[in-house]
């Protein structure tokens, strides 16, 4: 299933007191809406879903439902390390209307292949809608492999993985083996253009938040058959993208989207908002892509 070529891995924006901040998180769906994404992934590991609760995450994923109003697919992050937590959530989001689920690898149990395979297929079978499986070994320990991914593509209704391993090699066999309409995202921002050129569908990123219209510029370029242009843009985006992750996701597009306009607030403890250094480079990496597509790149 194709939920589109550039997703977005949306922030959770709070205010003042460390509260969701409802208000603005309908305005950051309108901005991302018009800068290109596709999509939104909303309490992914982006939205910092281990910091929030149950309760938030529900009136999360309804807000944005009601401000999406049905222009882009909204997929709701309600995976989690405890297999029957997810089955509760994963019902209850369903009821708020989100078009798609993301479930995340189980982190910290460090669960076997199998174990992997049970805790996937127990979900799915709790919902009537659509999976993307979520593979992130940096944060959840464990790698799940691409026989694993390939298994799961066989249910019918887990339909795609974002793939984070940063493997292009398990990319590939995925690609080549899964169940037909089965689509693979790259996580990583840096990989979007590898991935499409070894049949990928495309990106859930994080620097779509500040560089969506560029980066759903670079896969239409690519998909045209454009790719030395497509190539040229993608390094012209790539020291941006690698900012985004010189301190723990998602402090960095916070501060950059704060940088351009769109508040929304900084993060919960345990991270921390960027130190001196970290945003004054941040920023001078932001001037220096503005600056340089001010003139046309």
């Amino acid at each position: 299933m194709n939920f589109g070529n550039v997703l977005t891995a949306m922030v959770t924006p709070f205010n003042q007191h460390g509260e969701v901040d409802f208000e603005a998180t309908k305005g950051l769906v309108n901005h991302l809406i018009a800068n290109g994404s596709d999509g939104l992934v909303v309490a992914g590991t982006t939205g910092e879903s281990p910091t929030l609760s149950h309760n938030e995450k529900l009136a999360l994923f309804k807000v944005v439902v009601e401000a999406v109003n049905g222009r882009v697919p909204v997929i709701a992050g309600t995976g989690s390390n405890n297999t029957k937590e997810s089955v509760e959530l994963t019902k209850e989001a369903e009821a708020t209307g989100v078009d798609g689920i993301m479930l995340v690898v189980p982190y910290y149990n460090k669960p076997s292949q199998e174990g992997m395979y049970q805790h996937f297929r127990t979900i799915a079978a709790a919902t009537r809608l659509p999976v993307m499986l979520y593979n992130i070994p940096g944060r959840s320990v464990v790698n799940m492999e691409a026989e694993t991914i390939i298994r799961l593509s066989r249910i019918e209704n887990i339909v795609s993985v974002k793939e984070a391993s940063g493997d292009l090699d398990q990319v590939a066999e995925i690609i080549s083996k899964a169940s037909d309409n089965f689509s693979v995202y790259t996580g990583d921002d840096s990989l979007t253009l590898p991935t499409l050129a070894i049949g990928g569908t495309g990106i859930v990123s994080v620097a779509s938040h500040i560089i969506g219209n560029e980066m759903q510029e670079m896969v239409q370029l690519f998909k045209q058959g454009d790719v030395a242009n497509a190539a040229a843009l993608h390094r012209h985006l790539l020291p941006l993208m690698n900012e985004l992750f010189a301190a723990p996701n998602p402090t960095p597009v916070k501060a950059g989207l704060n940088r351009i306009g769109v508040e929304v607030g900084s993060v919960r403890l345990p991270l921390v908002p960027l130190n001196d250094a970290e945003r004054d480079s941040l920023y001078n990496v932001i001037a220096s892509y503005e600056m340089k597509k001010a003139v046309g790149y």
